[in-house]
């Protein structure tokens, strides 16, 4: 089947930075495995596919994300990607909010001058007690280990230690994400983190909108503070706005349209 398919950087500063998301725009439902197929011919952390509910309801879509191995159950940076080419490709008003029916639930996201701004469920994690072998495989020694949806969380002394972790990516795809992080030695920033989860196919993605929904209430109540910026720390970099509004979370981010094509198979 043919459909108009977008390389798309999200939580980006311009191109090739953020997070690469390849956003796929569908007329009518499509098979599952073929998603799959597509989402690992495009082998990049998340594959959007994008189709409107209901034809003469603008701003009403269905979302679904999909790793090189996986249908996943929340994506923030294929969200922001996806919003941004539904509005830059006209077939979503600028001024409208975009709905999405995911398997996390309704998401909206919104315009926010240059940015785009994702109203996501909140992640609060708990302290946990790591996993035999876990930290091996990150090769770190944390100063505090938390669970939560997303995964793993392990606070770090310093964002220095964040930059330097060197998982062994094979014991590692044993367990589930694991999300690295500590207070930022940056003032731009408040925190910095990377992920990582190569039981999912991805040893490490550069920007994670979903991390967020469980970091930012994590700094938030260290920090005592609501809004803060965030600096994903991987080889590309990304920029997160984060604000914690009691269980919801809004990501907001920068998304630049790399190439535009069609899927011809």
């Amino acid at each position: 089947m043919g459909a108009p398919l977008f390389h798309v950087d999200a939580f980006a500063s311009g191109p090739f930075t953020g997070n690469p998301a390849a956003v796929c725009l569908l007329e009518a439902p499509a098979d599952p495995a073929w998603m799959q197929a597509v989402a690992a011919e495009m082998n990049l952390s998340e594959t959007a596919f994008v189709r409107p509910v209901v034809a003469d309801e603008p701003g009403h879509f269905e979302l679904r994300w999909f790793t090189p191995t996986v249908e996943v159950d929340l994506c923030g940076h294929a969200t922001l990607a996806s919003a941004h080419v539904l509005w830059e490709t006209k077939r979503l008003a600028a001024e409208l909010t975009a709905r999405f029916e995911t398997r996390s639930g309704v998401l909206a996201a919104t315009r926010a001058g240059d940015d785009v701004e994702l109203d996501f469920p909140a992640d609060p994690v708990s302290a946990a007690d790591p996993d035999p072998g876990l930290l091996d495989a990150l090769g770190i020694a944390a100063a505090a280990v938390s669970k939560g949806r997303i995964g793993w969380m392990l606070e770090l002394g310093e964002a220095s230690a964040v930059r330097a972790v060197s998982p062994d990516f094979a014991p590692l795809a044993a367990f589930e994400i694991a999300v690295v992080t500590a207070r930022s030695d940056d003032p731009a920033y408040d925190f910095v983190s990377r992920c990582f989860g190569p039981k999912f196919g991805i040893d490490e993605d550069p920007v994670t909108g979903s991390a967020h929904c469980a970091l930012g209430p994590y700094w938030a109540q260290r920090l005592g503070k609501t809004e803060l910026r965030a600096y994903q720390a991987s080889a590309r970099g990304g920029v997160v706005r984060v604000r914690v509004d009691g269980d919801r979370t809004a990501l907001g981010g920068r998304a630049v349209t790399v190439t535009r094509g069609e899927l011809v198979a």
